[in-house]
């Protein structure tokens, strides 16, 4: 395999994102169409009008195969959000996750934010215990009925 990089992330990018996301979410947690959507609109919003001099996403790829995504987005002027952590299959377990998360961290406390939060589900195990050994404290935890599942929803936050 190639040596995996992180790249900036590109309009072009956005289809391929939309369906990973919808593929990898529909298989491992039965999630329905309706989180397919979900990303199309966020990507859609970024690629419209994210301000680059404090937004930004990732690529990790190798070679010519993209393997997963992260970005940081403004959630106010103090803290930043981190939206769209996917990794495919067979980039995980090789620390591909951690390097994502390591960048978009780096990214965020370089352009001034105080801290980070991020929105995800109970049942995403991995990137919790990514989230956990990396200083990220779970807030909220609630039941919820999203993407035709029941699932535990939290909110995870970080302070630089």
């Amino acid at each position: 395999m190639s040596p995996i990089t992180l790249r900036p992330f590109r309009p072009e990018d956005t289809d391929w994102l939309v369906e990973q996301h919808g593929l990898q979410y529909a298989q491992a947690e039965g999630f329905d169409a309706s989180f397919g959507v979900l990303v199309r609109e966020i990507l859609e919003g970024f690629n419209a009008d994210h301000d680059p001099t404090c937004e930004q996403g990732w690529i990790a790829q190798a070679g010519d195969t993209r393997l997963g995504s992260i970005f940081c987005v403004r959630l106010n002027d103090r803290t930043a959000k981190l939206r769209l952590f996917l990794l495919v299959p067979d980039a995980r377990g090789q620390g591909v996750g951690a390097r994502l998360l390591a960048e978009c961290m780096g990214y965020a406390r370089s352009k001034g934010y105080r801290g980070m939060q991020l929105w995800t589900h109970e049942s995403h195990r991995a990137a919790c215990a990514l989230y956990a050994r990396t200083g990220w404290q779970l807030g909220d935890s609630r039941p919820v009925r999203s993407f035709g599942q029941d699932l535990v929803e939290q909110i995870w936050s970080y302070r630089f």
